[in-house]
């Protein structure tokens, strides 16, 4: 057998386990999105509660859509379901992966897996239970008078998915800082000596990634900029071990 065919075998191996991958993530997701299809309707109430408990008694949430009451908080339950599937997706990424590195790299690689999702959940939790009563708060009560303030649940889902996106991947800047150190892609004592540009530049992402009000801007911002140092401190014992 030939070379090439060897490695023609060896690639059609590689493309079906990450087929047979793939699928198992699928199917989790599905049967998570079955058994919390009953609770739509509860996980949105739960969702919207931060907007919900700054409305004034005389409003409440609308739906401008025929099939807003259905689809919004089905959206909300596929988006839920990938997320709580993420630990076993990433699992699944970690074993296919996992036969092409050496053990050291294995010793770094499965806790960084898992600590992205924590530091995701995290990120989450962090926008639900500290950012959004504040955010909510200040866009209630700065309309102007007469105005009823009822928002749709489709716009609001969008929304809030937009800031836990946000807020999750901002949370990853410690895996991102420690992988690269690793690889010997940045030297961590060279981005230390950066603080005041990372500092501008947490702001400004904060900007962009969030609704234009200060509030969530600088609880994106700060968070952002400790993490990055964070990063930095366990950036700095991998590339130690690691170095150029």
């Amino acid at each position: 057998m030939t070379d090439q065919e060897l490695f023609s075998q060896s690639f059609l191996a590689h493309i079906v386990e990450l087929r047979n991958r793939l699928i198992r993530c699928i199917v989790v997701v599905l049967v998570i999105v079955i058994g919390l299809f009953a609770f739509s309707n509860d996980l949105y109430l739960y969702i919207s509660e931060p907007l919900r408990a700054q409305l004034p008694e005389t409003s409440t949430m609308i739906a401008t859509d025929v099939a807003s009451p259905f689809l919004t908080p089905f959206k909300l339950t596929l988006v839920l379901s990938f997320f709580a599937a993420m630990p076993f997706i990433l699992y699944q990424v970690w074993a296919f992966a996992a036969p092409g590195l050496y053990k050291k790299e294995k010793i770094i690689m499965l806790p960084l897996f898992f600590s992205s999702v924590f530091l995701f959940y995290g990120g989450m939790a962090f926008a639900y239970y500290a950012v959004f009563p504040l955010v909510f708060l200040f866009f209630t009560s700065i309309g102007p008078e007469g105005v009823a303030v009822m928002t749709d649940i489709r716009s609001y889902l969008d929304f809030v998915l937009k800031l836990f996106f946000a807020f999750g991947l901002s949370f990853e800047i410690p895996i991102a800082v420690v992988i690269l150190s690793w690889v010997g892609a940045v030297n961590p004592d060279e981005l230390a000596k950066k603080r005041p540009y990372v500092f501008v530049l947490c702001f400004v992402l904060g900007m962009l990634l969030t609704p234009p009000d200060i509030i969530s801007q600088t609880l994106l911002a700060v968070p952002m900029w400790l993490l990055f140092e964070v990063g930095i401190f366990f950036g700095r014992l991998v590339h130690k071990k690691n170095p150029e």
